[in-house]
């Protein structure tokens, strides 16, 4: 990691964030929020998300159509477990996040940003 965590991480998170583990479907704390605010990585603190880019795309896990702003994440591409995919990572720390797909045409991205409830903390708009 580029820049080493400034909190203390649970093992679980740990697992997600340093080890690109991703928790199971349905299970995170964040899938169902729908509080107004900023979802920032649980590792550095760093803006990510926002709550207006939030939707439910029935994946089991939180969905976002795009980044809070284009410097938030970085993508790479990930070719473990035998697929092609695009692994988003925090721009800051690079911890894992989740991944990219270009599969909800019902949002005005088409992209759907899967990512772990782990990697994440909320902080509702004040």
């Amino acid at each position: 990691m580029a820049n080493q965590h400034n909190r203390s991480l649970s093992d679980d998170q740990k697992k997600v964030l340093l080890d690109k583990a991703t928790e199971p479907p349905f299970s995170g704390k964040l899938l169902h929020n729908k509080e107004d605010g900023a979802y920032t990585c649980a590792n550095c603190d760093a803006v990510l998300f926002s709550s207006e880019a939030k939707f439910d795309s029935s994946s089991g896990w939180p969905s976002f159509n795009d980044p809070a702003n284009q410097k938030a994440v970085k993508l790479v591409d990930d070719t473990s477990l035998g697929m092609a995919r695009t692994e988003v990572v925090c721009a800051n720390c690079e911890g894992h996040l989740g991944h990219l797909f270009n599969d909800a045409q019902d949002q005005p991205t088409g992209n759907r940003y899967c990512i772990n409830s782990l990697s994440l903390d909320f902080k509702p708009k004040e």
